[in-house]
C-alpha cells in the first residue's frame, strides 16, 4: 500500500482499490441508492442547492437544508433509516484510519458534469480525534487541501478512481474542496461523473 504525504496529517493512497473492487463497489452502491435515493442538499438560510447530489449509509447521515447542517438517523425524504455501511467500505476504514472505533456515517456524494465542492471544514462531528477517510470512484477530481484558516495556500491532488485520502490530526479541520472533474479519465461509471465516499466518526466513543 503506497502512502503519499500531502500536508501534515493528510495522506494519499493512490490506487488503493483494484479495478475489480471498484466495479463491485459501484454495484453495491447502486443497490444502496435504491434503498436511500440521492437527494439535493441545500445551503443553510439561502436554500441554494449544492451542485452535488448525495445520500448516506451508516447509523447516522449528514444532511443540509435551510435549517442548517446536521447528522440524523433517517433519510430526509423517505424518512427511512440509512442502510448499513457495506463491508467493502468498512475494510478501507480499518486499513487506513488508524482509529480503533468504526465510522458511523458514510456520505455518498455524486458529482455530475460541472459539479464542485467549495473549500470547507468538516466540523459537525463531536469526535474530532477520528480522521476523515475519503474514497474516490469514477472520473478524477481535482482536490485541494489547505490549512485551518480560510484563504491560505492549498495543495492540489488529482484523486483518481480507487484512490483513498485520509486527513486527521493537524489536518482534521483543514479547509478542503473539489475544484472540478477531469472528464474522460474513467469509464467506471457508465454516465460519467464521480462518486466520493466520505467516512466519519460522529460521536465520541464511551
Amino acid at each position: 500500500m503506497t502512502a503519499v504525504p500531502v500536508v501534515p496529517g493528510c495522506t494519499w493512497y493512490p490506487g488503493h482499490l483494484s479495478a475489480a473492487d471498484q466495479a463491485g463497489l459501484v454495484a453495491t452502491l447502486r443497490d444502496l441508492m435504491r434503498q436511500a435515493p440521492l437527494f439535493q442538499p441545500l445551503m443553510p438560510r439561502t436554500g441554494t442547492p449544492f451542485s452535488v447530489r448525495m445520500t448516506n449509509c451508516g447509523s447516522l447521515g449528514w444532511v443540509s437544508d435551510r435549517t442548517g447542517y446536521r447528522y440524523q438517523p433517517h433519510h430526509p425524504e423517505t424518512g427511512m433509516p440509512w442502510p448499513p455501511i457495506p463491508a467493502t467500505i468498512l475494510a478501507v476504514w480499518e486499513a487506513v484510519s488508524g482509529y480503533p472505533h468504526p465510522p458511523e456515517a458514510c456520505l455518498v456524494n455524486w458529482y455530475g458534469p460541472g459539479a464542485r465542492m467549495g473549500l470547507h471544514q468538516d466540523r459537525d462531528e463531536e469526535d474530532l480525534a477520528a480522521p476523515v477517510v475519503s474514497l474516490s470512484l469514477g472520473e478524477t477530481g481535482l482536490f485541494r487541501i489547505g490549512g485551518t484558516t480560510r484563504g491560505g495556500k492549498t495543495v492540489p491532488v488529482k484523486l483518481a478512481s480507487g484512490d483513498v485520502l485520509v486527513f486527521g490530526g493537524p489536518a482534521r479541520l483543514a479547509y478542503h474542496g473539489v475544484d472540478r472533474l477531469l472528464p474522460g479519465t474513467s469509464t467506471l461509471l457508465k454516465d460519467g461523473g464521480r462518486i466520493n465516499l466520505t467516512l466519519r466518526r460522529v460521536t465520541r466513543p464511551d
